[in-house]
């Protein structure tokens, strides 16, 4: 009897032992490195001087900037390979301020998988979707809400500046992006608001060639190209828009016509 219970014992222990399933390969190893954005401001190719009137756009408008603040969001990352890197890991917004050194620096928390790459492309402003009121309650990025009866959410980019106007006049522009508005009969008032437009656009920089390698840091300076804003493919006149655009979406959307070439990847460091 004792026999036959070691038997089956032993038995037992052999069909256990058979069917045990051995554990799943690790997946592979991918090399991979990280990213830096740096956000840079220029005007004909050199750097951005504020709050000196020195400064001719296409329409001859001299003007000045005093800050530029924006968001970009939804950054991809396009490899030689046909792979792609969305940056969405922590932080998939990021807010830029022209008087705040601390935001023209987006450490990218994603690890790249390390390789060529050949183009960037990311959203200019925050998309319908994600653009929600009162995500952000500290500043600087609270200070960019764009009003609710106008649409709500956040501005996309505020370039507050002067222009000297045909009087030699200096006025104040407020060259303000965000989501603009329909009105009945053309009437620009509150009341009369009939829909809601998304003016935020897809950036994208082609022939933008730079290299992730493994355990290294890639620095790439995306940079915005101020004059672009004013002279391509609209010729923008601050004496035919005026001072304030928010509530002109055709204002707005000649703008954003014009924004399709103002982000140019400059400088790559390793």
């Amino acid at each position: 009897m004792k026999n036959n219970l070691l038997l089956f014992i032993c038995l037992f222990t052999a069909v256990l032992s058979g069917c045990k399933k051995d554990p799943p390969p690790p997946p592979p190893t991918v090399d991979s490195g990280k990213v830096t954005l740096r956000f840079t401001q220029t005007v004909d190719g050199n750097p951005l001087i504020t709050d000196s009137l020195m400064y001719v756009n296409a329409a001859g408008n001299q003007y000045l900037v005093n800050e530029v603040q924006y968001f970009i969001s939804d950054v991809v990352l396009h490899g030689s390979d046909g792979s792609s890197v969305i940056i969405d890991d922590v932080a998939d917004i990021h807010y830029v301020d022209s008087d705040l050194p601390s935001t023209q620096e987006w450490s990218v928390v994603d690890p790249v998988k390390a390789g060529a790459y050949t183009s960037v492309t990311f959203v200019f402003g925050i998309t319908a979707v994600k653009n929600m009121s009162y995500m952000y309650v500290n500043p600087p990025e609270r200070d960019m809400a764009w009003p609710e009866f106008l649409g709500g959410g956040y501005h996309y980019m505020k370039l507050n500046g002067k222009w000297k106007d045909t009087a030699d006049q200096i006025v104040p522009f407020d060259f303000h992006m965000g989501i603009g508005q329909t009105y009945a009969s053309g009437v620009i008032v509150v009341d009369s608001i009939t829909g809601f437009v998304q003016n935020y656009f897809t950036v994208t920089m082609n022939n933008a060639s730079f290299n992730v390698n493994k355990d290294a840091t890639t620095t790439l300076e995306i940079r915005m190209n101020i004059e672009s804003w004013f002279d391509t493919p609209h010729v923008w006149d601050h004496n035919v828009w005026g001072s304030y655009i928010m509530q002109n979406q055709t204002a707005m959307q000649t703008a954003k016509e014009n924004g399709a070439d103002v982000f140019t990847l400059g400088s790559i460091s390793y």
